[in-house]
């Protein structure tokens, strides 16, 4: 199986969603099911077709978070800003073309959200910057390519911003 790259934090969200899952979600769904079944005929009862339709859903998550959870691999991020850009890494992107800064932290795919400046390691700009140096003095320039065009960053340190 493939690892799945997690920090700790990330870990401990999976393990909670995973943990409500079972123990709320599953049990309130399965009570749904058995009130529509108490209604009588199956076949045009959409209470029931709801209700089982998000105990698949459920049962589908908790297997995809239980997989991910066996499988993964815990990440450090890192505050070090000389250094080279890796999982946990902190930086900061300087857009060349409009000079706007974006402070983003490179994770795993399990983990990414780009709202709250979280970037997955095989997303193109996280594989763009991925192994490059941090430096103020000395700052790396990426080109990387998006459905927008051709985009250039200048990659600095997390105190940067």
């Amino acid at each position: 199986m493939t690892e799945t790259l997690i920090t700790e934090e990330g870990l401990k969200k999976l393990t909670d969603e995973l943990e409500e899952l079972k123990s709320v979600r599953r049990i309130k769904v399965s009570q749904r099911i058995q009130e529509a079944i108490a209604l009588g005929d199956l076949s045009e009862n959409s209470e029931y077709d709801d209700a089982k339709n998000e105990q698949a859903f459920i049962e589908g998550r908790i297997a995809e978070l239980e997989g991910k959870i066996r499988t993964a691999k815990i990440i450090k991020e890192s505050e070090d800003s000389a250094a080279r850009v890796g999982l946990g890494s902190k930086v900061v992107l300087e857009d060349i073309e409009t000079g706007d800064r974006f402070a983003y932290t490179v994770v795993g795919t399990a983990e990414a959200d780009p709202f709250n400046n979280r970037i997955s390691n095989e997303s193109p700009v996280g594989a763009a910057i991925l192994g490059k140096n941090i430096s103020k003095q000395h700052p790396v320039i990426v080109s990387v390519k998006t459905p927008a065009g051709q985009l250039k960053y200048r990659i600095l340190p997390p105190n940067a911003e």
